[in-house]
């Protein structure tokens, strides 16, 4: 049984150089949920927000970008799930529904999904294109999660923005910054 990474080939993403099998799909899922639940912890509250500040919207795009659109949305759909029953590990270790910052996991779904999509046809492989895919991923997390908001509390379109957008932006920045640096450098790092 040989343990090597397969060649790279168009197409692909991170996940899919390592030994193709059911059991290897199935852990990447849960460990993309898993990854997600951990970087929610990272929870810092927003003063006059409803909405913290945290890792997970990283790691929701992170894992769509490495394991592609199809176990991005598994993974994120298994988190999202998972909390609605009663996992504790949405932002600051809650679970359920309820939340007003739950159309923002309903947005990672869709952005992990859309992120995934883009990596197989290599988005993921240069600082730009890398960059192209973060925001946009972003922007599908805002454009669900902010109206969302604002029907949840009962805020106008522009309180829903100032609240569940804005004071989110440098960070969002960051993060995107902080996966142009990795993801094209894992692939320079596998190509050797």
């Amino acid at each position: 049984m040989s343990t090597a990474v397969a060649p790279v080939r168009p197409g692909q993403v991170l996940a899919d150089l390592l030994p193709a099998s059911r059991v290897r799909d199935i852990a990447l899922v849960v460990g993309g949920a898993a990854l997600t639940g951990l970087a929610a912890q990272i929870s810092v509250p927003v003063p006059g927000s409803p909405v913290p500040v945290t890792g997970q919207t990283f790691a929701a795009l992170l894992v769509g970008t490495t394991l592609g659109a199809g176990r991005g949305f598994l993974s994120l759909a298994l988190y999202a799930i998972a909390g609605v029953a009663g996992m504790p590990w949405f932002a600051g270790a809650t679970s359920g529904s309820a939340a007003p910052s739950f159309g923002y996991i309903l947005g990672m779904i869709l952005a992990s999904t859309v992120v995934g999509a883009l990596a197989r046809r290599g988005a993921d492989r240069s600082v730009l294109r890398t960059a192209g895919a973060m925001l946009l991923g972003e922007a599908i997390i805002y454009g669900v999660g902010v109206p969302y908001l604002a029907v949840a509390t009962g805020m106008s379109a522009s309180a829903a923005v100032a609240a569940g957008l804005t004071p989110f932006l440098l960070g969002d920045a960051l993060k995107a910054a902080l996966a142009m640096g990795l993801l094209p450098s894992a692939w320079k790092l596998i190509k050797r």
